[in-house]
C-alpha cells in the first residue's frame, strides 16, 4: 500500500506488501499445509477453541484478557469487536499524522473512549521483548508473514493464531473469523464480515463503471520503467478485485496459475502487449499526477491501451486512502466508497 511505500525493513516480503515497492525479480509467499477457519457454527464464549494454520494448530484454553496483535491489521478486529488490543502493530506507511495509527482505527478508540495501546515498531522486525512485556494471554497474526522461527519465539509469550495458508494472503473474512475465534467472539465475528460484505456490495453497485472491469494492482516505479511490476491474486488487494467477481486480466491470471505462492512479479516492458486487455492501472503515485505523463511518455508502456488513454487509477503515496486498498475491518467503512470512486474514474477516462 502503497499499500505502500517503503515501509523499512520490514522482511522482504512485507516491505513489499506493505509498500507495494519491490525490488527486481519474483516475490513469492511461503506456503504450506491448507488450513481451515475456525466452524462456522461456533458461539461466542465457547472455549476452549483450536484454531488451524499454517505452522499446525493452536488450543485457547480460557477467553483471554489480554490480547497482542502483531503485523498489519490483525487488531483491527478485537477493536471492531469492541476490545481493546494491550499492544499492536505500529503504522509505518498511510499514517496522516505520524503518531502510528491509521485514521480509522483512530476513530474506533475515540468510539470506544480509549487511549492507543502500545505500539510494536516493526521496522527491523517484530520486537519480541515488547510484545512480551505486554503480558499476553493470545498474539493475533492471522493476517501476516511470520517465519516459523518468529511463530516459535511468539509461541513461547502466549498462542499465537497465523496465517491460514499463504503469508500475507488472508482475506479480511478469514482474518476476522479467526482472530474472533481466538478470543471468544465466534458468531460476533460471523455477524462482522457479513455487515463488512454488505457495505462492500453497496458501495460497487454505487459505481457501475467498475462492472467487468479488468484491474491491475501495480508499482511503477517512474525511474525505471524497463519492467512492469504488478501483482497477483495471491496478494490481498487483487484477490479482493478477483472475490467481488472482476475479472482477472490475462497475464495476472496467467503469473497467479504459473506461481500460487507468488504475490509480487515482474515482466519486461517489452512485454506491453501481455497488458492489452487491463481496463484500469492502479498505482501509487505524487499527488501533482505527473505519473500519468510519465507513463503514457515512455514508448513501450505507451503501447499499452489502458496507460495510453489515461484510464489509470492513482494513489497517492503514504495516505490513508492508499493504505485502506488492503481492505480490513475498520478501513472499509472508513474509505471503501472512495476507493472503488477513484477506480471507477479511471475506467471511465478516455
Amino acid at each position: 500500500m502503497p499499500r505502500l511505500a517503503s515501509i523499512a525493513a520490514l522482511s522482504v516480503a512485507a516491505a513489499l506488501l506493505l509498500s507495494g515497492c519491490a525490488g527486481s525479480g519474483s516475490i513469492a509467499a511461503s506456503s504450506s499445509t491448507p488450513a481451515a477457519t475456525p466452524s462456522a457454527d461456533l458461539a461466542d464464549g465457547v472455549f476452549p477453541v483450536t484454531i488451524r494454520h499454517a505452522f499446525g494448530e493452536t488450543t485457547i484454553i480460557e477467553k483471554p484478557d489480554r490480547i497482542a496483535t502483531v503485523s498489519w491489521a490483525n487488531h483491527e478486529v478485537p477493536l471492531a469487536l469492541g476490545t481493546v488490543p494491550v499492544g499492536m502493530s505500529r503504522a509505518g506507511w498511510g499514517d496522516d499524522d505520524g503518531n502510528g495509527v491509521l485514521p480509522w482505527v483512530e476513530d474506533k478508540l475515540a468510539e470506544l473512549g480509549a487511549d492507543a495501546p502500545v505500539l510494536f515498531d516493526e521496522t527491523d522486525g517484530i520486537p519480541f521483548e515488547d510484545v512480551a512485556d505486554t503480558e499476553p494471554d493470545v498474539i493475533l497474526a492471522s493476517y501476516s508473514g511470520l517465519t516459523q522461527e518468529e511463530y516459535d519465539t511468539l509461541s513461547a509469550i502466549a498462542p499465537v493464531v497465523a496465517y491460514p495458508e499463504i503469508a500475507w494472503s488472508t482475506s479480511y473474512q478469514d482474518m476476522i473469523a479467526m482472530n474472533s475465534a481466538a478470543i471468544g467472539l465466534a458468531a460476533s465475528g460471523r455477524a462482522l464480515i457479513a455487515e463488512l460484505d454488505a457495505q462492500v456490495k453497496e458501495a460497487m453497485t454505487a459505481q457501475p463503471a467498475l462492472a467487468g472491469a479488468r484491474v491491475l494492482f501495480s508499482y511503477l516505479d517512474p525511474a525505471d520503467l524497463s519492467r512492469i511490476g504488478f501483482y497477483t491474486t495471491a496478494d490481498t488487494r487483487p484477490g479482493f478485485l478477483d472475490s467481488l467477481g472482476l475479472p482477472v486480466p490475462e497475464v495476472v491470471a496467467e503469473e497467479s496459475m504459473a506461481n500460487p505462492t507468488l504475490f509480487y512479479t515482474q515482466v519486461s516492458a517489452e512485454q506491453a502487449d501481455r497488458f492489452a486487455d487491463v481496463d484500469v492501472f492502479v498505482t501509487y503515485g505524487d499527488p501533482d499526477g505527473t505519473i500519468i505523463a510519465t507513463l503514457q511518455g515512455d514508448p513501450l508502456l505507451s503501447q499499452i491501451p489502458a496507460i495510453a488513454e489515461g484510464r489509470i487509477a492513482v494513489l497517492e503515496n503514504d495516505t490513508p486512502l492508499a493504505a485502506s486498498a488492503n481492505p480490513s475491518p475498520l478501513s472499509i467503512p472508513w474509505g471503501i466508497d472512495r476507493y472503488f470512486a477513484v477506480l471507477a474514474g479511471a475506467r471511465s477516462a478516455r
